[in-house]
């Protein structure tokens, strides 16, 4: 899983302080593979953070100890709301081969209210 967060930041002093504590924390835990924070180098002020996790139990459990939850969650609270911040990868690629994941969404996913998925049975393709 991939969580995307972006920051218009007016202090980035201060903001790149916060965010390597957040990036310490989170890439110690079990499951988070790394994290990147990078700097539009077309508006100043815009800011993008990555985290990348083995999968949505490992991204769920590293938000969980107290340390996290004390300098990561209110971080991320301030990241921008108009687009989602959790993606699953669809290819991935190193070394000139590309990696074709299967989806862990229910193919019925996006399509039902809440409560009336039972779970990923048939992956959506």
């Amino acid at each position: 899983m991939l969580l995307v967060c972006r920051f218009r930041v007016s202090d980035p002093e201060t903001f790149t302080v916060r965010v390597a504590e957040a990036l310490k924390l989170l890439t110690a835990q079990p499951g988070c593979h790394k994290g990147t924070l990078a700097r539009s180098t077309d508006e100043d002020d815009r800011w993008v953070l990555t985290v990348e996790f083995e999968s949505v139990v490992a991204y769920r459990r590293a938000m969980s100890p107290f340390p996290v939850r004390e300098h990561v969650i209110p971080l991320l609270s301030e990241a921008l709301t108009d687009e989602p911040a959790m993606y699953e990868p669809t290819l991935t690629s190193a070394g000139g081969e590309v990696e074709t994941h299967t989806s862990v969404l229910a193919e019925d996913a996006f399509t039902v209210r809440l409560g009336e998925a039972a779970g990923p049975t048939n992956p959506r393709r």
